[in-house]
């Protein structure tokens, strides 16, 4: 029983994943197929450990910050497993190096290892970025099924530059290149004079990342 109660309260997780407006109970229990009672129950439990929390007035849950603690307590433990490697590859290079998670549909860097360098791209560690026209958001999302990708796209690509990809099918065709390649590449597609080379990695937890090399698009080219 004990067993079968986590399980579902996965669910429930799960189920808010993509929802940052939140769900009602009888959206729970409409997806979960599960007697409202029920999902007030263990919905109940879950606001009291700060996993869920309430999203509107109207009683929508959306994912709490105790699940952000968490999350971000793994992402520094994957931050310190890949950053010898990190240092390793920006001293054989000579350019900064990023590594980068997906959260939901934008990309979010954890760690960055920067060198001094007149000109260089800079980012940060804690931002967002999107993730259809970067190279840590390509490498990421060729990492995933196609069913995940098209999920994760939202139905109209932003143009950020004049080189952005804005069509989902044409960023479909590219990033099933990048599942042969495993080299996914920004050509100035988020910034105008900023391009970067990167890929997808797995940690032995078998956590995603991706570890990409931003740069002037001078060097680059």
């Amino acid at each position: 029983a004990g067993a079968e109660v986590i399980a579902r309260a996965a669910e429930l997780l799960r189920a808010l994943q993509n929802e940052p407006d939140g769900l009602s109970l009888r959206q729970l229990a409409e997806r979960l197929g599960l007697p409202r009672s029920t999902v007030h129950r263990i919905a109940t439990a879950l606001l009291a450990e700060g996993l869920v929390a309430p999203a509107t007035s109207r009683g929508r849950l959306r994912l709490g910050p105790g699940l952000h603690q968490l999350a971000a307590s793994s992402l520094k433990d994957l931050g310190q497993t890949l950053r010898p490697y990190l240092r390793k590859l920006s001293r054989r290079l000579d350019e900064t190096v990023d590594l980068a998670i997906l959260d939901h549909d934008q990309v979010f860097f954890i760690d960055q290892i920067q060198v001094a360098r007149r000109l260089q791209a800079v980012s940060a560690a804690g931002t967002y970025f999107p993730v259809h026209c970067t190279a840590n958001g390509k490498a990421l999302l060729a990492a995933l099924s196609r069913e995940e990708v098209e999920r994760i796209l939202p139905e109209r690509l932003r143009a950020h530059t004049a080189h952005t990809i804005v069509s989902r099918a044409k960023l479909l065709e590219e990033l099933a290149v990048i599942r042969q390649t495993h080299v996914a590449f920004d050509r100035e597609e988020h910034t105008l004079g900023i391009c970067g080379v990167g890929c997808a990695v797995r940690d032995a937890a078998g956590r995603l990342a991706a570890i990409t090399v931003p740069m002037p698009a001078q060097r680059f080219y």
